[in-house]
């Protein structure tokens, strides 16, 4: 008896083969997802463990500050959980004989897997939301250990202060109670007479809250001295003395200088963007960190191109069985890491810019990508 080689299928068929792809990779994916940072903080805890009971942290602390742990492990973790899910969904159709039947019933092979794009274009909102979520459960890991005080005082005392717009402070003493600083200079690198250096020293500040009237809600600082100095141009200096001055530069609430400085991977992308920007007016070298910035990106972004890459990967030998599977995963998931590792290293020295650094990872998966989907039997 002859078949007809394609017939048309009823669109509940679509609806119901679309939710089964979707069923199996999302299986794989939450268990690569999970299992792999768990299996990296069972080897972690029981490594360090005698450590955190020697410096006296409850059982339970240690618990917790595993699970702020999780947004960090699973924010690098997810395009390989991506490229697992995508490779072991693939390749089970593949081996079952499933891709055939499809195939058989006019379905063509891109079409078969449209889901499981659409389900990587979700991973990529998730990666972007845990690289919001993993800085700051990364700051509160840290507080729960021990390793980052947790700041309960309300005084802060000879410290610098570095401030958008190109400000730095160096502030001597700041009491969150009186709302009052002493010893302060603030400091503005200029590049000449259109844009010149502005110092401004005062003895005491005082911050008036202004719960009356909007305009009040600055400092006011008492007793110093302004400068503009334009380095070696004609106009030279120029210098004043007030003993009542109120400035609109020192926009931070007591508060936020008594906060203590983040390092960068305890900042979200906005905040990082902020300090890189602060970085580059002074003058300061900020490639590494700006880098840094793209990868927040980079990063979840690959999870679509692993997508588009792993499933023709994973019919490129339909008959090889999930050995095969793992095996090409993890050399996958091993070069793509190595390349984003190389990425930091060449954009920080300055061999190629930051964000085409932080790209070009993602830029060869999908030249990999585009050349085995055009390979890949429809």
């Amino acid at each position: 008896m002859n078949l007809p080689l394609r017939f048309r299928i009823p669109h509940f068929a679509f609806r119901t083969l679309d939710r089964y792809l979707l069923r199996e990779w999302l299986r794989v994916l939450l268990v690569t997802l999970l299992g792999f940072p768990i299996l990296v903080i069972v080897i972690d805890l029981t490594d360090r463990l005698d450590t955190y009971m020697a410096r006296g942290i409850k059982p339970s602390a240690v618990a917790l500050s595993y699970v702020f742990d999780l947004p960090e492990k699973m924010f690098l973790v997810l395009p390989v959980a991506v490229l697992f899910a995508t490779v072991f969904t693939v390749g089970t159709l593949g081996r079952h004989s499933e891709l055939t039947a499809a195939k058989a019933s006019g379905i063509s092979f891109h079409r078969l897997v449209l889901p499981l794009f659409a389900a990587a274009a979700a991973a990529f909102v998730a990666g972007l939301l845990l690289a919001e979520i993993a800085p700051v459960a990364t700051a509160r890991r840290l507080e729960l250990l021990g390793e980052k005080a947790i700041r309960s005082t309300s005084s802060r005392y000879n410290f610098v202060y570095r401030a958008d717009r190109g400000w730095v402070y160096a502030i001597r003493a700041l009491d969150l109670r009186s709302r009052e600083m002493t010893d302060l200079m603030l400091e503005r690198e200029g590049t000449g007479v259109a844009y010149p250096t502005i110092v401004l020293a005062a003895q005491r500040a005082v911050y008036d809250s202004g719960k009356v009237r909007l305009p009040a809600r600055r400092w006011t600082l008492h007793r110093g001295t302004l400068r503009y100095l334009a380095g070696n141009e004609p106009v030279g200096e120029a210098a004043f003395e007030f003993d009542s001055l109120q400035t609109r530069t020192l926009t931070e609430r007591p508060v936020d200088l008594l906060a203590e400085p983040k390092a960068p991977d305890e900042m979200r992308y906005g905040e990082l963007r902020q300090y890189i920007d602060a970085l580059t007016r002074s003058g300061s070298n900020a490639k590494k960190l700006q880098v840094e910035l793209a990868l927040k990106i980079a990063i979840p972004f690959i999870c679509l191109l692993i997508a588009l890459f792993g499933a023709p990967l994973a019919i490129s030998t339909p008959k090889s069985g999930a050995a095969w599977g793992v095996a090409a995963s993890l050399a996958t998931t091993f070069i793509v890491l190595l390349m984003f590792q190389l990425a930091k290293a060449v954009g920080a020295g300055g061999v190629l810019p930051p964000m085409l650094a932080a790209w070009t990872p993602n830029l060869l998966v999908a030249a990999c990508a585009v050349y085995l989907l055009r390979k890949a039997p429809t």
